[in-house]
């Protein structure tokens, strides 16, 4: 889990893993967040250095992990 509080804007860009409850994990790239969700890109025709040009898809907190 990863703390929106604790987020600071050096974490965009960071890689995460999406581990939702029923399907597959999922690495994507941390865009921006708000009080809520984390805008976390997970598809972007593997162009990563672009990945801020692409849509961030809302996703829980409590089902991100930083990759290391």
């Amino acid at each position: 889990m990863i703390e929106i509080k604790d987020l600071k804007k050096e974490d965009v860009g960071r890689w995460v893993e999406y581990m939702p409850a029923h399907n597959e994990p999922e690495m994507g790239r941390i865009k921006s967040w708000n009080d809520t969700f984390i805008f976390v890109v997970y598809k972007c025709d593997n162009k990563w250095v672009d990945f801020k040009n692409y849509t961030g898809c809302a996703t829980s907190p409590e089902d991100l992990s930083f990759v290391s």
